[in-house]
């Protein structure tokens, strides 16, 4: 195989397919209860000439581009029990949608599918990739795990497991996201036509469970014997990955608001960008020399139009995303004048603290609560004491 990215021969292209599907039909993940979305009516796994319903795959796939499946199992059985069909999606609000996406992360895959959902909606389901990846949060590879899953159509995958896989299989020395067209030409020549659907589950299940990023389990894989990246000595090695960036660290303050009600004022996310259309406690950066008070009442000011009196630190949280990490430094803050306005997000409401539970709100925002509800208690037990 060498050490650069070539195509298997056709006769080694023919037994590592054979090898994998071998391998598959043994060790691979294709009980019901570890892929439900992937079985017949009557939890069979389907042969050549079955068609599968494409919307809880479609699901499935969404929800697996930036999480294991082990994650996002429970959430798909949520999902499906509060949208058993794609009518029951397209009827749904957006916040909806959201509120059952909420802790999955990277929300704009649920906005993308509720969009996809109405485009959909009274239309036969695609059996393109054209048809798959016109619709929003549809790229090639995920159009052609739902066209593979569901109708056994011979399109190529390229996730992140599939792409480790054949990094180590060539031992390439590129990054996959340097190399992708040769990667995609890999795949698609391996890809066996008659069995298309069995084979990329296959390619996945290996990835997942045996050619991990972190210690593979080597001695268990069908593809010992013919990967370059095992001969070489080292497979941890590859996929050959891009040199780190400096991650930023920002501080946010963040205030919360209570009203004389005890309602606390939350806003509403535009929907652009990573956490768009979710709720959250108001605030922002914080500025070179700035005390973190004074970040919190110029945030609501600029923000939100109001006025308010800073008050003792609620908690921090650390959160880290893949371009960033932030630390949110939260502040109890008493509302003294303006009339709440939403000048940099969609919409501000006051809300009783105990029906924060019906609002999406990022993960970090979900501490946020608890130390909220927390602090009151503690403030009603010790009133009720005075």
């Amino acid at each position: 195989m060498g050490t650069s990215l070539k195509p298997p021969d056709e006769q080694v292209d023919g037994a590592l397919v054979l090898m994998l599907l071998k391998w598959w039909e043994k060790c691979g993940r294709r009980l019901p209860a570890q892929k439900p979305w992937m079985h017949c009516s009557g939890l069979s796994w389907p042969g050549l000439d079955d068609d599968l319903n494409p919307y809880p795959i479609w699901i499935a796939e969404v929800m697996l581009q930036q999480t294991q499946l082990q994650l996002a199992l429970p959430y798909w059985h949520h999902w499906m029990k509060r949208f058993p069909q794609l009518e029951s999606l397209v009827a749904a609000s957006e916040q909806e949608v959201l509120l059952l996406w909420q802790g999955l992360g990277y929300y704009s895959r649920a906005r993308w599918v509720h969009q996809a959902a109405r485009l959909l909606e009274g239309q036969p389901w695609p059996r393109t990739l054209e048809g798959w990846t016109a619709l929003p949060g549809i790229g090639r590879s995920t159009a052609g795990s739902i066209l593979s899953s569901a109708f056994n159509l011979p399109f190529a995958i390229l996730d992140g497991n599939v792409k480790r896989v054949l990094a180590r299989l060539t031992a390439s020395e590129l990054p996959p996201r340097r190399d992708q067209a040769h990667f995609w030409q890999l795949s698609e020549l391996l890809l066996d036509p008659q069995r298309p659907r069995d084979f990329n589950q296959a390619l996945m299940d290996l990835g997942a469970t045996v050619c991990t990023p972190r210690n593979p389990h080597c001695a268990d894989c069908p593809w010992q014997s013919h990967c370059a990246a095992y001969a070489a000595g080292d497979p941890s090695r590859f996929p050959v990955k891009e040199p780190p960036k400096a991650i930023p660290f920002q501080v946010i303050g963040v205030g919360v608001v209570l009203n004389s009600s005890g309602e606390v004022l939350i806003d509403q996310r535009l929907n652009e960008g990573l956490l768009g259309g979710l709720w959250e406690f108001p605030g922002g950066k914080q500025e070179p020399g700035e005390a973190i008070e004074a970040t919190v009442a110029r945030e609501l000011q600029e923000e939100l139009g109001i006025e308010v009196s800073v008050g003792e630190c609620l908690i921090c949280v650390d959160h880290a995303y893949s371009h960033k990490k932030l630390r949110f430094e939260v502040h109890l803050c008493q509302w003294l004048s303006g009339d709440p306005q939403p000048l940099a997000s969609q919409q501000v409401r006051w809300v009783p603290p105990k029906d924060l539970d019906q609002f999406p709100f990022p993960a970090a925002n979900t501490k946020i609560i608890a130390a909220l509800r927390a602090h009151l208690g503690q403030a009603e037990r010790s009133s009720d004491m005075a």
